[in-house]
């Protein structure tokens, strides 16, 4: 059996790991000039790394990434709305890793080139469209301006939220969705924070700001490759024409400023300071797209974010793809035909990464912050007349459940959230 990939994103490289694992070739169309890192930081949940450790990337995930031990959720003052244990110390088999997102896209990609070889991946090569005809899948492709097409037994897209092979199986989706908010992203070099392996969501409604490492110094231990973002609804930049799904558009200090500026008052960290050291940092108008009926097509799936973008909320996007890879291997594995392999991916994956995508849009588990805020937008004396924590648990560890990677024995809940965040 033979796979076609189009996408070398993370879905689409980890989805050639699986299926090279399950006996099937691979080759993978990538319409980008080289498989660049680029990006900033992102969080593997539990469930997909346990994943990325069955392909043997444990040991180099842990060398490069942050495992991250406890994640607290506050309002715009610093005040503690909840705050839980995380990956091993909340009761999993497997850590929960904090990373950036080219490292471990550097990473997959090697294995990758190790394991299938670098004939595998053809870059400068876009998939323009398909057809499927008896028990073969064709694709057509732009190759340095020039046309070819290859042939396997299936084609799987994972193309991203622009994803080719999704507009042509629904040819009159338009453009991505835009919610109006902006997502500001970056990383650098930052003094490490209490045990250096917390991650710190602050504000809701108006703003918010994330804050976590995502790498270290080997020479100085007490510094740590930070990532923070801003999100908020910028009237500013409704005013330009964006490009929607474009993660590297660069950011503009004018625009995301005036959403932390006097609005923040955190005792661990002044927002506008890293923003200002940061230096080049990038904007993301924060969009999605609508769950669809199906995914499969015969011979024809789709994977990743060209099945279900979603806000980045939760930090489930690079999870939930790498979820759907293992997902389409092991029905390709065990299943009589290839169709009936793709819709029982679809019958398993689709339903649920729908409610995902859904849910994100309410705010994910960080709308325990915004309950919180909409209720106490000057802060608070007791965080129980306000929202129970029973109510705030349902928020959080609801969502949990619903993304697939709440704890079988959960520990580290803590049930009294107090107090402020510290330095």
């Amino acid at each position: 059996m033979k796979a076609l990939i189009a996408g070398a994103g993370i879905g689409g490289l980890t989805t050639a790991l699986f299926l090279h694992r399950a006996g099937i070739e691979v080759e993978i169309f990538e319409r980008a000039e080289a498989v660049r890192e680029l990006g900033v930081g992102i969080n593997m949940l539990p469930h997909a790394v346990g994943l990325l450790a069955e392909l043997g990337l444990m040991e180099a995930l842990d060398a490069a990434a942050i495992r991250t031990r406890e994640l607290i959720y506050a309002n715009r003052f610093g005040q503690i709305v909840w705050r839980e244990l995380r990956g091993i110390e909340a009761g999993h088999a497997v850590p929960q890793f904090s990373i950036h997102r080219g490292t471990l896209l550097g990473l997959i990609h090697r294995t990758v080139i190790d394991r299938l070889g670098p004939g595998a991946i053809r870059t400068n090569c876009a998939v323009t469209g398909f057809e499927q005809e008896g028990r073969r899948a064709t694709v057509y492709l732009s190759e340095a301006g020039k046309s070819l097409q290859a042939s396997g037994d299936l084609l799987v897209g994972a193309d991203g939220i622009h994803s080719t092979v999704r507009a042509k199986l629904y040819p009159d989706e338009g453009p991505p969705i835009w919610n109006g908010v902006m997502l500001w992203r970056g990383a650098t070099w930052w003094p490490k924070w209490q045990d250096g392996r917390t991650m710190a969501i602050a504000g809701g409604n108006h703003a918010k700001f994330v804050f976590y490492p995502i790498g270290k110094d080997p020479d100085n231990p007490g510094m740590r490759l930070t990532n923070w973002a801003v999100m908020a609804r910028s009237r500013q930049a409704t005013s330009r024409k964006l490009t929607l799904g474009d993660w590297s558009r660069p950011g503009k200090l004018d625009e995301v400023l005036p959403f932390v500026r006097d609005r923040f008052h955190l005792d661990y960290v002044d927002p506008s300071e890293i923003i200002r050291a940061t230096g080049a940092f990038h904007e993301y108008p924060n969009c999605d797209r609508e769950p669809l009926p199906r995914w499969s097509f015969g011979r024809v799936a789709l994977l990743g974010d060209a099945a279900h973008p979603m806000y980045p909320l939760g930090s489930n996007g690079a999870s939930q793809a790498i979820l759907d890879a293992s997902s389409l291997a092991e029905h390709l594995r065990t299943q009589g035909s290839v169709e009936a392999a793709l819709a029982a991916y679809d019958a398993e994956r689709r339903p649920n990464t729908a409610q995902i995508v859904h849910s994100n849009r309410k705010g994910g588990p960080e709308g325990v912050i915004d309950l919180v805020e909409s209720r106490a937008p000057d802060g608070f004396d007791d965080i129980e007349t306000v929202a129970s924590y029973e109510e705030r648990q349902r928020v959080v560890r609801g969502y949990a459940s619903l993304a697939g990677f709440a704890a079988d024995n959960p520990q580290g809940t803590v049930k009294q959230a107090k107090g402020r965040l510290r330095p």
